[in-house]
C-alpha cells in the first residue's frame, strides 16, 4: 500500500469512487460524489502523505499509536490526518482508514444516492 498505484487501485474498488488528479496543487484526490474523503500528495520536504478525513475520536486514537500519522497536512487538525507513507503504519491499518473516510462521505448523501451507489455494486 506504500505505492500511489495500489492506493489508487484499492480505492477504485469502492462503488462510485474517483480519482482526480488536481494539477496546480500536485495531488491525487479521492472523491466519491465529487466530495473528497482522502488525498496522495507530498509535505513541503517531499515526504509522501496520504490524508484521510476520519471521525475526530478515531483519528486522535490512531495518532497516539503510530508516529507516522499526524493531523492533517494543511487540513482540518480535527477530522484529517496524514499518513507519512514511508513509514511503518500497517497496510490493513490503511485500508481500514481509507474504508471509514469513503463511508464518512457516503454517509453524508442522500439516502437516495446512497441506494444508487449501493444497487451499483459489482
Amino acid at each position: 500500500m506504500r505505492a500511489t498505484s495500489d492506493i489508487c487501485e484499492y480505492v477504485e474498488k469502492f462503488p462510485a469512487a474517483t480519482l482526480y488528479f488536481k494539477a496546480d496543487w500536485a495531488v491525487t484526490q479521492l472523491l466519491l460524489d465529487g466530495k473528497m474523503f482522502g488525498m496522495i500528495g507530498e509535505d513541503n520536504r517531499g515526504t509522501k502523505l496520504l490524508t484521510i478525513k476520519l471521525k475526530p475520536e478515531n483519528g486522535e486514537l490512531l495518532r497516539e499509536q503510530y508516529s507516522d500519522i499526524v493531523s492533517g497536512y494543511y487540513m482540518n487538525k480535527t477530522h484529517w490526518n496524514s499518513i507519512d507513507l514511508s513509514g511503518c503504519v500497517p497496510d490493513d491499518v490503511i485500508k481500514a482508514m481509507i474504508k471509514e473516510s469513503y463511508q464518512l462521505i457516503l454517509a453524508s448523501l442522500t439516502k437516495k444516492r446512497q441506494k444508487e451507489i449501493s444497487d451499483n455494486q459489482v
